[in-house]
C-alpha cells in the first residue's frame, strides 16, 4: 500500500499508520464539537470511522451580546496597555462586531497603541489580518505562559484587556489583578448547551455502554457540557468510569483536557493543539490500544470497535455477535457458558428468550465471520473460538 503523494514518488513514501485511509475502519468516535464539527468528522471518517455526531454547546451571536459591546466601550474610555488575545476566530469576531457597531475604526486605533500579546499562531494571524501588529507569543500556546510573563512585570495601574474564548478565565483574570492590573474581560463568545440535548444524551448512554470507542472533544466548555448532561441524569460517575477504563477520550490540547484531568481521567492528547494533529493521534492510538488479535481456526482476527479483520477483510458486526465476540476473545480458547454471554447481549440478562438470543448471536457472528471454525459449539458447556485451548 503506498500514499496518496505525487506519482513520482508513489514508490517511496509508505503510509503511516495515522494516514492509511482504513487505520479508522471498525471503529466508531463520538465528535461533540459545534464550529468546525464537518471538518473533524471529514477527518475521522477520511480514514475509516463511523462518526456520531452529538454537538455539545452552541455561541451566542457576537452581534447580540451586550457583554461584549459593554466590553468594548470599557476599553474605548482610555488607552489600553495590553491586549491578551487568546484565539483567532475570537479576536476576528470582535472586529466585526465592532465594525457592526460603528467602533471599528475607535477599537482599531486603542488596540494599535497596545502590546498585543497572542496566545498561538491563530491568534497572531487574526492580529495581522487586521492590519496591526502582534508583539509576542508564548512558544507554549498557552495562558498559562502568558500570565507568567505578565507577571513578571510591574502591573500596577496598567490596563489589561483579555479576550475570553468561551469561559471564564477567572485564575489567570484574578492574579493580575492581585498583580495591581485593571482588568477589562472582553466576552468574545459564550458558549451555552446546545438546544436539543437528545444526541448528547444518546453518546453519553454509548461510552457508558461501550458502543463507541472514543469521543473527540475540541473545547473545555464541550467537555463541561456532556459532564453537565450526565450529572443531570445521575450518570456522571458512569461516564468517568468508561472514560478511565474502555472508551477513549481524546481532547485536542490541555486546556480542553482540564476537566477531564481534574477528575483523573488521562485524555488522548496530539502534540499540537490542531484537528488535523487529533485525527492523527486517534488513528493512531486506536489501532494500538483498541485492538485484540488473535488466531482461531487458523484465521487471523483482528477485533476492533464494531467490526472484526478476518484475513486482512474488515467484517462490520451487529451489536450482538460482537458482544458475544469480545467475550469469547476475553479468553481465548476457554469455553463460555450461555448465562455469561447473555449478559453481555444488548438488554442484559433479563430479556425473553435469553438462551435463544444467545443461539442467534452466535449463528449471526457465524455468519458473518465467513470462514468455517473460528467459532466452536462444546456441547452442553457453551462455545469458545477455536485457538487451541480448552478448559476442563
Amino acid at each position: 500500500m503506498t500514499a496518496l503523494v505525487d506519482p513520482a514518488l508513489v514508490n517511496e513514501a509508505p503510509v503511516s499508520l495515522e494516514t492509511a485511509p482504513d487505520a479508522l475502519a471498525g471503529f466508531t468516535i463520538g465528535v461533540t464539537a459545534t464550529r468546525r464539527s464537518e471538518e473533524l468528522a471529514a477527518l475521522l471518517e477520511r480514514r475509516g470511522a463511523r462518526v456520531v455526531r452529538a454537538p455539545a454547546i452552541r455561541i451566542v451571536p457576537l452581534a447580540e451580546d451586550a457583554g461584549l459591546l459593554a466590553a468594548t466601550r470599557a476599553c474605548l474610555e482610555a488607552p489600553v496597555d495590553d491586549v491578551v488575545i487568546t484565539t483567532g476566530v475570537g479576536f476576528r469576531g470582535w472586529m466585526a462586531a465592532a465594525e457592526g457597531w460603528g467602533l471599528s475604526a475607535d477599537l482599531n486605533a486603542h488596540l494599535g497603541g497596545a502590546r498585543l500579546l497572542a496566545r498561538g499562531p491563530k491568534a497572531r494571524g487574526a492580529v495581522r489580518a487586521a492590519g496591526l501588529v502582534d508583539f509576542w507569543t508564548p512558544a507554549t500556546e498557552s495562558c498559562e505562559e502568558v500570565k507568567e510573563y505578565l507577571l513578571a512585570q510591574d502591573l500596577r495601574g496598567r490596563r489589561i484587556a483579555v479576550q475570553l474564548h468561551g469561559e471564564p478565565l477567572d485564575g489567570f483574570v484574578a492574579s493580575l489583578r492581585e498583580a495591581g492590573a485593571d482588568v477589562i474581560e472582553v466576552p468574545v463568545y459564550r458558549w451555552l448547551p446546545y438546544r436539543d440535548t437528545s444526541p448528547l444524551r444518546r453518546l453519553i448512554s454509548q461510552v457508558i455502554t461501550g458502543s463507541v470507542d472514543a469521543v473527540a472533544f475540541t473545547s473545555a466548555p464541550a467537555v463541561l457540557a456532556m459532564l453537565g448532561a450526565a450529572r443531570a441524569d445521575g450518570l456522571e460517575d458512569a461516564l468517568l468510569a468508561a472514560f478511565d477504563t474502555r472508551v477513549v477520550a481524546a481532547c485536542v490540547g490541555p486546556v480542553t483536557a482540564g476537566p477531564l484531568t481534574q477528575r483523573g481521567v488521562r485524555a488522548v492528547q496530539p502534540d499540537r493543539a490542531r484537528l488535523g494533529a487529533l485525527a492523527r493521534t486517534l488513528a493512531r492510538h486506536l489501532p494500538e490500544s483498541g485492538v485484540t488479535r488473535l488466531v482461531a481456526g487458523g484465521h487471523e482476527l483482528e477485533i476492533r470497535g464494531h467490526a472484526v479483520v478476518v484475513d486482512g477483510e474488515l467484517k462490520p458486526l451487529p451489536p450482538a455477535p460482537m458482544a458475544v465476540l469480545k467475550r469469547l476473545a476475553e479468553r481465548p480458547g476457554h469455553v463460555v457458558n450461555r448465562a455469561d454471554l447473555r449478559v453481555v447481549l444488548p438488554g442484559g440478562p433479563s430479556r425473553d428468550s435469553a438462551e435463544h438470543a444467545v443461539e442467534m448471536a452466535v449463528t449471526r457472528l457465524r455468519r458473518a465471520l465467513g470462514p468455517s471454525g473460528i467459532v466452536e459449539t462444546v456441547v452442553k458447556r457453551g462455545y469458545r473460538l477455536a485457538c487451541g485451548r480448552d478448559e476442563r
